[in-house]
């Protein structure tokens, strides 16, 4: 076997793998779940989600994803209303009716999801049972799954975890050795990795999930599988079920941990240190010598995390490695230590990391601190910015292309905009 080539620095301190972490289990902030649907619509184009909620739910959808009136969205919200309150009406024959209906006026769908929501009159509804049921009368026409996008039980980037989760079972079995890249990543990301696998001559290759309900990626004991997100625990574990072999790596943010997750892959795949060398080595200096700028804008300064996306953690890292700030706190709504030790292993000895909300105790600390960028949800940023902080939207790096190397100084200007923001308002 050859080995690949180190081109990445190793860590100059003990990170920490092994640092105690700040639990918290108090009021928290945070968004719903639902909000994967804005980016898995677009992701598998010939499926529709079927929110089983309440008209916030709608509400939440509609103005999230800023459908127009008059489009064509692949999502809608079966609305919990007063007969189904009164007991007038029987919620699994309504719900078989809405979906009757849909698919009747819908000929392009190929793949239903039924999603649960957080109202109680939801909760006591089985979804699972009621996809079962409609699968009987749809299949092989239709493939109908259920999942939860409850804010009660999710963050909102878990929404697509549990998606990807209904889905593994669902997936072909294949005695072929693949590797499959898991988590939702924008179409021009997608390609620029699929001509770096090519280059390396690593394949064939699977993105789950797939733009098509047909052409979901198979799995089975020689597939080969890198997370793209952190936030796909419940997936890992159901691939690892079905026999799949998990890579471990960073995640694939900036020069660095672009590189490494590269690294990870041509190692199992058995990729010369030479032919790795010249594929990767002229992208990473590429993108180096496009966050030298941001650099010089954030070195020194301090950001603080609150949980929220589940992305913090890597882009502590980042920001830390690459971009010289200083990470006062690192907050994420759950720690998953076996998915984030490379991650971990990285970050600056003696980081505070956080793992929960006790959230006006970690305010009173923000506060303290007085970072010079807070990374947050909706609903802290206004409050903080009305106090002088400088705040960055935490959605927004879910949003936006941000792995890989042609995006890694597009992640970092989504740091050094705030800042300039805050200096034109204060000059």
């Amino acid at each position: 076997m050859n080995a690949v080539i180190d081109i990445v620095p190793a860590p100059l301190q003990q990170g920490c793998g092994d640092a105690p972490v700040l639990r918290e289990r108090g009021q928290r902030e945070v968004f719903c779940g639902l909000a994967g649907i804005v980016w898995l619509h677009r992701k598998i184009q010939d499926a529709f989600f079927l929110v089983v909620g309440s008209r916030t739910c709608a509400h939440l959808l509609q103005s999230a994803a800023g459908v127009m009136i008059f489009a064509e969205p692949r999502f809608a919200t079966a609305i919990i209303d007063d007969r189904d309150l009164a007991g007038l009406a029987d919620a699994n024959d309504e719900l078989d009716r809405v979906v009757t209906r849909l698919l009747e006026r819908r000929p392009d769908i190929k793949m239903l999801f039924l999603v649960g929501s957080c109202p109680s009159e939801v909760i006591k509804l089985d979804l699972s049972r009621a996809a079962e049921r409609l699968s009987r009368s749809f299949t092989p026409r239709v493939r109908i799954l259920s999942y939860t996008g409850s804010g009660i039980d999710t963050t909102f980037t878990q929404g697509e975890d549990t998606c990807l989760t209904a889905l593994v079972p669902e997936l072909p079995a294949s005695e072929q050795r693949s590797l499959m890249v898991v988590g939702s990543i924008a179409d021009i990301v997608e390609d620029q990795f699929r001509r770096v696998f090519d280059g390396l001559g690593i394949g064939p290759v699977h993105f789950f999930p797939a733009h098509h309900a047909a052409e979901m990626p198979p799995v089975g004991p020689e597939t080969r599988f890198v997370l793209a997100q952190p936030f796909l625990a419940d997936t890992a574990r159901a691939l690892e079920l079905r026999g799949a072999k998990r890579l471990p790596a960073p995640f694939p943010f900036g020069a660095e941990g672009t590189t490494l997750w590269l690294q990870a892959i041509a190692r199992e795949f058995n990729v010369e240190a030479t032919k790795f060398v010249s594929v990767v080595g002229p992208r990473r200096e590429r993108a180096a010598r496009a966050l030298a700028r941001h650099r010089m804008q954030l070195e020194g300064r301090k950001v603080f995390f609150f949980p929220d996306s589940q992305l913090e953690v890597p882009l502590a890292r980042f920001l830390a490695r690459e971009m010289g700030m200083v990470p006062v706190e690192v907050g994420t709504p759950y720690l998953h230590r076996q998915l984030l030790a490379p991650e971990l292993a990285l970050l600056p000895a003696g980081t505070q990391i956080s793992e929960g909300q006790d959230l006006e105790r970690q305010l009173d600390r923000c506060r303290a601190a007085r970072p010079d960028i807070v990374v947050c949800g909706l609903g802290l940023a206004n409050p903080l910015e009305s106090e002088g902080l400088t705040t960055k939207w935490s959605i927004e790096l879910v949003f936006t292309p941000v792995h890989g190397f042609d995006q890694a100084a597009d992640l970092a200007e989504l740091f050094t905009r705030p800042l300039a923001r805050r200096m034109k308002l204060v000059a």
